[in-house]
């Protein structure tokens, strides 16, 4: 199969696949908000199960109404494909339950770090997504401000030690993404149409996570109200399927480590979110932290970059 493009792979993103990421990011950073108000209704990892279930299904017919063959599942993508379905499932039960413990502002800034293992992952397995000084500094400055994020405290009524088990719970799904977003460049799913990849882990961990849930002690018991209903509704159409589907789409064609670099805006528009609609309290350390993941992270995919930079 041919290869991307070498401005594709190594050189900076084009405007379509910048356009796409910034959109992706705001969806991504309101995510946040979305799964709080979820966990009000539905308990945190049926909700998450659910929530793949009704994305597996969407994503079925609009492969179906789209002619798109998914003929190919058994084939070299297979076990990659179970393997990103179960990293997948795992990143999404330590989001779920994570976010009941801390806050929606501080969760999309550690789920974010997934770009500091992507890059690391990259580096050592894709030879053409090679880290540079420049892009490493960058990557440095942003872990730098991961690390002041732990030092403040935006929920002085949370129970001791609780906002730190949701701050490392949502740091693991990062380290869970950033290995999805590895495996898929390095493996046969690089060459697997990004419809299928999308189908392996929303199948996979629809299973895991709805078997998970009743063994982790979950009652399934409902409370519907019409902002539980539009909250799930956005994270099982909304992100599970559209988002997911534009994303796997960008990593099968572009830079992964350059596209995860674009998470650095997620944070910001999920900072806004929280203290927007949940009046979450932002302190100044929070903000420091975020400004600067966002410039470090700005490092890593600056304008600037060229080719040879990248060599």
């Amino acid at each position: 199969m041919k290869k991307p493009s070498v401005a594709g792979e190594s050189g900076p993103l084009p405007s379509v696949a910048v356009a796409t990421m910034v959109l992706l990011c705001l969806a991504w950073g309101l995510n946040m908000v979305a799964v709080k108000l979820g966990n009000a209704g539905i308990p945190p990892v049926l909700q998450a199960g659910l929530r793949s279930l009704v994305a597996a299904v969407l994503v079925a017919l609009w492969c179906g109404a789209r002619g798109i063959s998914l003929a190919g599942w058994r084939g070299q993508a297979l076990w990659p494909g179970l393997l990103a379905g179960l990293l997948f499932g795992l990143e999404f039960l330590m989001i779920f339950i994570g976010l009941r413990f801390t806050t929606a502002a501080r969760a999309v800034l550690f789920l974010y770090a997934a770009p500091f293992f992507v890059a690391a992952g990259a580096h050592w397995l894709l030879p053409d997504d090679r880290l540079t000084p420049a892009r490493a500094a960058g990557l440095g400055l942003a872990f730098a401000g991961l690390l002041l994020a732990f030092g403040d405290e935006t929920d002085p009524g949370a129970e001791a030690g609780a906002s730190l088990v949701g701050d490392l719970l949502l740091l693991g799904g990062g380290l869970l993404w950033g290995a999805t977003t590895v495996l898929v460049k390095a493996s046969a799913l690089r060459r697997t149409a990004p419809a299928l990849v999308l189908l392996y882990q929303l199948v996979v961990s629809a299973l895991l996570l709805l078997v998970a849930s009743p063994l982790l002690g979950e009652a399934w018991v409902l409370a519907l109200t019409p902002s539980v209903v539009l909250a799930f509704a956005y994270q099982a159409i909304g992100i599970a399927f559209a988002s997911y589907t534009a994303w796997f789409w960008l990593v099968g064609r572009y830079s992964a480590s350059r596209l995860s670099a674009f998470s650095f805006l997620t944070p910001i528009f999920g900072v806004l979110a929280g203290a927007l609609a949940l009046g979450e309290a932002v302190g100044p350390l929070l903000l420091l932290a975020m400004a600067l993941v966002a410039a470090g992270l700005w490092l890593v995919n600056r304008p600037g970059a060229t080719k040879q930079e990248l060599r």
